[in-house]
């Protein structure tokens, strides 16, 4: 009875106790179902904005490995794609062409899953020297792998969430170079506008590019202040063109220009003068300077043969040829069967089979042909087997010069080489010259008034007349009115720490007029050779985009 009176209890009478059990349990059910499905969401949502945020602020592999290549690359084979800027104090930023990459064969970038970072890096450091062309090979990096094996679950999410990264990273990559693109127009638009040799000497309290006595590879006779000198502040001068602001040299910079390549000096004292200043500025910027080191040649008066560094870690030289007349220096006998030197102008120096295949060259000529010897010109000046009795010395400077450039037209391969030519360098005597009498230790200060600065020398004149007339581009640094300024420059009394007996005698009888105190004017010589580089490269690269297809 009791369990028919259960059976056919009903819902709403003496059931209510089991209904409500069961409605309890349904409901409990049904709001879990959602709850469970709501969390889940929530994380899931969750994880995925943490993970997004992780990937947009974390750096990739590529962008890793992009960061340690060298930014400012100009040389055919890599591409550069930041720009130069300028120190403090400096206005002179200035761009780097686009597309013009170092000398090395198959520059690619690294898989994220391939060797990575280190040994593309490695690679761009260890590629041997080879010749190639400034203008031509001048392709992009492939961006592409060619890794097509198979991969696992987990290695196939790691590429896809890698591929987002990349697009991420790409997309900023973009917007900072569509920034950067009209800067880089106008700073190489200046540059190639305007007149580097018509300007000022201005203050520049971020000068000089290295300090005073940090360079142990310059010649005593240049270490003005470690030999006395007590003012400084020639030392601060920099030269401002009228119309740009050149752009402040960078030695690191610079060794990436030049990687895997010979930079090379040709011809006198002055422009060894040159040669030191440049060495002193790139020795300065690398991170170990002991893979910077003399490869030959000696620590004195460097003058005769070659002269070389290296810079290892950039597998460059930067190289000095004692050429001082760029024709050779000869012996002839006399009748009496005594010896004599002359000058052959109808033969380029003996060194130059040792430079002609050089990547940079840069020539000077002018001092020596002012001595007494050669401005005489008497039974001094020969051409084949004849000596001139008498030969003026501005004609004899342009068969010299003549056979000189005639040489290079010959040997110099201008697809491969940038040839330039530093100008005359004045001089400041005051009162006599060289050794005689000849002062210029009181000057500390600049020529202001261009009415005081001498007459463009004659030579300069022959000088630009052989150049139009050549075949190979040579690119004219003519430094010799913003030099002329610079009475205040020169070593003087300062030129060395021992005098010799007779010196210290008179010492102000001996004095250096001629050449510059480190660092010092050759400093600007070379920010003018660093502009002018860039200059060029970048037309290059122009010409590169507008040779047709299939040229």
């Amino acid at each position: 009875m009791t369990s028919d009176s259960v059976k056919h209890m009903s819902i709403h009478g003496g059931g209510t106790t089991v209904s409500a059990a069961s409605f309890e349990l349904k409901s409990f059910i049904t709001a879990v179902k959602p709850r469970k499905t709501s969390t889940f969401v929530y994380a899931f949502v969750i994880t995925f904005v943490v993970l997004t945020v992780f990937l947009v602020f974390t750096p990739s592999p590529i962008t890793t490995v992009s960061h340690s290549i060298p930014s400012f690359i100009l040389l055919p084979n890599a591409t550069a794609s930041n720009t130069v800027t300028s120190p403090s104090n400096s206005t002179g930023n200035t761009t780097l062409p686009e597309n013009l990459t170092p000398a090395t064969k198959n520059t690619t970038f690294a898989s994220p899953f391939g060797k990575g970072a280190n040994e593309l890096a490695r690679n761009n450091i260890s590629r041997s020297r080879t010749d190639h062309a400034w203008g031509n090979n001048m392709s992009s990096p492939d961006n592409k792998t060619n890794d097509t094996s198979p991969s696992s679950d987990k290695q196939r999410h790691a590429e896809a969430l890698m591929s987002k990264d990349l697009a991420v990273n790409s997309s900023v990559l973009k917007i900072r170079k569509q920034r950067r693109k009209p800067w880089k127009r106008r700073e190489i638009k200046s540059l190639k506008k305007c007149d580097f040799y018509e300007g000022e000497w201005v203050r520049d309290d971020s000068y000089p590019l290295y300090k005073p006595g940090s360079c142990n590879l310059i010649d005593e006779q240049f270490t003005c202040i470690s030999n006395g000198r007590p003012d400084v502040e020639f030392q601060k001068l920099k030269w401002k063109p009228k119309k740009c602001t050149l752009p402040r040299l960078s030695g690191s910079k610079l060794l990436e220009m030049i990687r895997g390549r010979r930079l090379v000096f040709v011809g006198d004292s002055l422009n060894r003068n040159m040669w030191e200043s440049l060495v002193c500025i790139l020795k300065g910027s690398v991170k170990d300077e002991s893979q910077v080191f003399e490869a030959h040649g000696r620590h004195q008066f460097r003058w005769e043969a070659e002269y070389s560094f290296v810079f290892k870690d950039y597998n460059c030289t930067v190289e000095f040829f004692a050429s001082p007349f760029l024709v050779q220096e000869w012996e002839v006998e006399d009748k009496n069967g005594t010896k004599k030197e002359t000058l052959r102008l109808d033969l380029v120096g003996k060194s130059s089979e040792q430079y002609k295949g050089a990547d940079i060259l840069v020539f000077n000529t002018g001092h020596w042909w002012t001595h007494d010897k050669t401005s005489k010109g008497e039974d001094y000046y020969q051409e084949g087997s004849n000596v001139y009795p008498k030969l003026d010395v501005d004609e004899a400077f342009r068969k010299a010069l003549t056979t000189w450039g005639q040489w290079v037209d010959k040997n110099v391969n201008p697809k491969k080489s940038l040839v330039f030519f530093r100008g005359y360098s004045p001089s400041h005597f005051s009162g006599g010259q060289w050794n005689a009498g000849g002062a210029c230790d009181d000057e500390t200060e600049p020529i202001k008034n261009e009415t005081y600065l001498t007459p463009y020398p004659s030579k300069m004149l022959i000088l630009e007349r052989v150049l139009k007339g050549m075949k190979t581009p040579v690119t004219y640094l003519n430094i010799t009115r913003l030099t002329d300024y610079r009475k205040d420059a020169h070593p003087s009394v300062y030129r060395k720490q021992k005098l010799s007996a007779e010196e210290s005698k008179a010492p102000l009888l001996y004095q250096d007029c001629s050449h510059w105190c480190l660092p010092g004017v050759p400093d600007s010589w070379n920010e003018i050779l660093y502009a002018e580089m860039l200059v060029k490269l970048h037309q290059l690269r122009g010409n590169r985009r507008r040779k047709p297809k299939g040229v």
